[in-house]
Parts: structure tokens; C-alpha cells; sequence
């Protein structure tokens, strides 16, 4: 398990350079985009053996301030003992998510039979909503079912800043992230409903923004988003699969798929980010 877990760790260091410059601070990096998108999160240095103080924290916190990033911090808890205590003795909060990784082939799960589900393509008509659908999901307080649907989704479709609609249209383009989506036929759910992608590097992928509208949830569409995604990650040749669930509830549903827990992925941010 050490050796998969140091892969993760090689995957997560490579990643973020593609497109930002790494600035090391002891045993802590911080990813500086060198564009417009989601800004980076700082992690610990790879290789660097030393343990992360409260005082590493509170400096990296300062040069995230001077950039106007967010005060983020992420890394595996049992790969970096010790920096949960000292982000929470910083004044963070820190969350623990579930890391899991599929382990033999991924179970299809199917779609109810008035959705359809497909890899997004980059001259996909319906981008600007397949993007809305993560922000509207990740923006609700929970995962449990909710009003929210397909009229959020367009207004937020029509106010996405431009910034990130490009870096995530680049992504498609250039191949660096592979997106799927489940979109509804019925007049009552219409469009994209549920969304996920995958980003890759050194035969390893890792499943991230799987979300779906809080309308449209408890029908199994963000399972299927995560099976389709995992198989066109093997096909691809990617020998590692994983992924972090929001918690043990979430986690169980990437459980029916063939995950299963190896670690703990650890998120710090202020309280008022978190």
C-alpha cells in the first residue's frame, strides 16, 4: 500500500505543473497559475521529509494572501502525519474525505431509461450547462436531494466567469481531462443532470467534480458517471484509478462501483472557506 500511495503522491505533484509553476517553501509548495481558471492549492513537498509546523502554515497562508488565492491546503493524511495538527493548530479547518482506489473492473451501473449518458466532446452544444451542473452541485449544503435543478443550472450556465469556461474548454481540447455527462430527456429534467471528469498523468487517474443536480439525485447518476469515467480511464492505459468522496456516505456510493478506502485525503481552509 506504501508504493500505491507514493504513486498517488507523484500524481498530485505532477498534475498542477502543467499549468502553474510550483514555488517551494520548505516542505510545503504552492502551485502559482500561470492563467485565468481555478486557482491552486499548496501540498507538501514532494520528497521533503521534514515535518510541516504551524509556522510553515501560517507562511504559506501569508504568500496565498499576497496572490489573492485561496487559503487551501490539500495532501494524504497518512502520507503527511501530522500537518492535520498543525493546519488546525493554524486556525484551519480541515476536513477528512475517504480515498479510494478501484481495484479490478468497474461495475457498469445503469441509467434510468429517460437519461442518456456520454463523454463530453469539445464542440458539445451544451458545455456552458455541462460546467453549471458542478458549481450547482458542489453549491448545495449537502448530497441529499433538493429543488434545485435545471432553471439554477442555466442562470448559472450564463454567469460562469470567463476565465474558468476557457481553461475548462483547453482541457477538452488538449485531452488532459476527460468529462462525462448524464443528461435527462424528460420535459420535467431536460439537459445535463450529473457530471464528472478525470484528470491523468504517469498511468494513474483520479476521478474528481462528480456532481449532480440536487433535483435529480438518488437515481444512481452519479455512480454511473464514475463507472464510465473509470472504464474509459483503464481503456486509456491508466493502471491506477482512484478518487476522494466527500464522506463515508458518498464514498459508499463509488463502493458499488469497485472503490474501496485506502487513505484519508485531507482539505485545510479557514473556517468562513470551508
Amino acid at each position: 500500500m506504501s508504493a500505491l500511495l507514493a504513486a498517488i503522491e507523484r500524481f498530485y505533484d505532477a498534475v498542477p505543473r502543467r499549468r502553474a509553476d510550483a514555488e517551494a517553501h520548505g516542505p510545503l509548495t504552492l502551485f502559482v497559475r500561470r492563467c485565468d481558471g481555478w486557482p491552486y492549492y499548496a501540498r507538501p513537498t514532494l520528497g521533503h521529509a521534514d515535518p510541516v509546523s504551524v509556522e510553515d502554515v501560517a507562511a504559506m497562508r501569508a504568500r496565498q494572501r499576497e496572490l489573492s488565492f485561496p487559503e487551501s491546503f490539500e495532501w494524504v493524511l497518512e502520507t503527511t502525519p501530522g500537518l492535520d495538527a498543525a493546519a488546525e493548530a493554524a486556525g484551519l479547518h480541515v476536513r477528512r474525505c475517504p480515498l479510494l482506489v478501484l481495484f479490478g473492473e468497474p461495475v457498469h451501473v445503469a441509467v434510468p431509461a429517460d437519461v442518456s449518458l456520454a463523454l463530453v466532446t469539445p464542440d458539445d452544444p451544451d458545455l456552458l450547462a455541462v460546467q453549471a451542473v458542478a458549481y450547482v452541485a458542489f453549491g448545495a449544503l449537502d448530497t441529499a436531494a433538493g429543488p434545485a435543478g435545471p432553471a439554477e443550472r442555466d442562470a448559472t450556465a450564463a454567469a460562469l466567469p470567463a476565465g474558468h469556461t476557457t481553461s475548462w474548454h483547453t482541457s477538452l481540447v488538449d485531452g488532459t481531462m476527460v468529462h462525462a455527462a448524464a443528461r435527462g430527456r424528460a420535459a420535467a429534467l431536460p439537459g445535463p443532470l450529473c457530471v464528472g471528469s478525470y484528470q491523468h498523468a504517469q498511468e494513474i487517474a483520479e476521478i474528481v467534480g462528480v456532481g449532480t443536480l440536487p433535483a435529480a439525485r438518488r437515481r444512481g447518476l452519479a455512480a454511473a458517471v464514475t463507472a464510465v469515467l473509470a472504464r474509459h480511464a483503464l481503456d486509456a492505459g491508466n493502471r491506477t484509478v482512484f478518487l476522494s468522496a466527500q464522506n463515508d456516505d458518498v464514498a459508499r456510493v463509488y463502493e458499488r462501483v469497485g472503490f474501496r478506502r485506502v487513505a484519508t485525503a485531507c482539505i485545510a481552509e479557514p473556517p468562513e472557506q470551508a
